[in-house]
């Protein structure tokens, strides 16, 4: 879910809990139960390709208006009113269709969901209910990837790594999206190394052709490997996006080379892309 709208900043999130954060027990009050978004909305999904493995590694769940209309048209209605309940209702709503699409059935396949950092006041208290709709639906949370693109304008860093810290604590995987085009990233890494890394697709269009962009490219793969982070290729198109990567011993992708987003659908390994020859 990209092109969040601006709110406050993370210090300021992070000061509201004290008296507003009330725990019910299997959640946060502020945040709600992820039924009762004032607006509707649904998702795509677009699967993340292992070319080790010829598999998907995991779906990205990508929120649409009900009748498949762009992010803007939901993202736009997002307010500072609404944030904690709309955040909520994106992870609570991911994860059941995913799960009505037979995601656990298909062992193996992940989940990403994007989320809100300005939409969390106590992490401990606000992932219960996500926490609890997993185990409700019986998918296991080591399959589910939390991703905060690096665009966010992170003020706080060191508390917005405690916020991931405890995602990772309570089990879940988290990745870093569009690395390379925003204000967090390397000193994100500073505080907190996640599980993923997504390359940035700015980084990535015509990476084949480009000098500065393949050395650029070739310093993320290695702070990766160093660094122990699986690094995702995003906003490939161009089979030679894909040979470049490839060649440097990346082999996770997702782009609309492999598949476009499937509206309220999760794509076969047939459907995404994983018998394109490779040069």
């Amino acid at each position: 879910m990209p092109d969040y709208p601006e709110s406050e900043s993370g210090a300021a999130a992070r000061r509201g809990p004290a008296r507003s954060c009330g725990d019910r027990g299997d959640g946060c009050a502020v945040c709600g139960d992820g039924r009762d978004c004032p607006f509707p909305f649904t998702f795509s999904y677009q699967p993340i390709v292992d070319l080790a493995s010829r598999s998907i590694f995991a779906h990205e769940a990508l929120v649409r208006g009900v009748a498949g209309e762009p992010a803007a048209s939901v993202l736009e209605r997002v307010d500072d009113a609404n944030r904690y309940r709309f955040d909520q209702a994106c992870r609570v709503q991911a994860i059941d269709l995913a799960c009505d699409l037979g995601l656990i059935e298909r062992a193996g396949e992940k989940l990403s969901i994007n989320f809100l950092p300005h939409a969390v006041y106590r992490p401990e208290v606000c992932i219960q209910t996500t926490l609890g709709i997993a185990r409700k639906r019986g998918l296991d949370v080591g399959s589910v990837i939390f991703e905060v693109t690096e665009g966010e304008r992170i003020e706080d860093g060191p508390w917005f790594a405690s916020v991931l810290r405890e995602y990772k604590r309570q089990g879940f995987l988290t990745a870093i999206d569009d690395f390379g085009a925003g204000f967090a990233g390397l000193r994100l890494l500073a505080d907190f190394q996640p599980d993923i890394v997504k390359l940035d697709m700015e980084l990535v269009r015509h990476v084949d052709k480009l000098p500065a962009r393949q050395a650029i490219a070739r310093a993320v793969i290695r702070l990766a490997e160093q660094m122990r982070m699986r690094l995702v290729v995003e906003g490939v198109e161009q089979a030679g996006e894909r040979d470049f990567f490839l060649h440097e011993g990346v082999t996770l992708f997702q782009g609309f080379l492999f598949a476009r987003p499937l509206l309220r659908g999760l794509a076969r390994p047939d459907d995404a892309g994983l018998n394109l020859p490779v040069g």
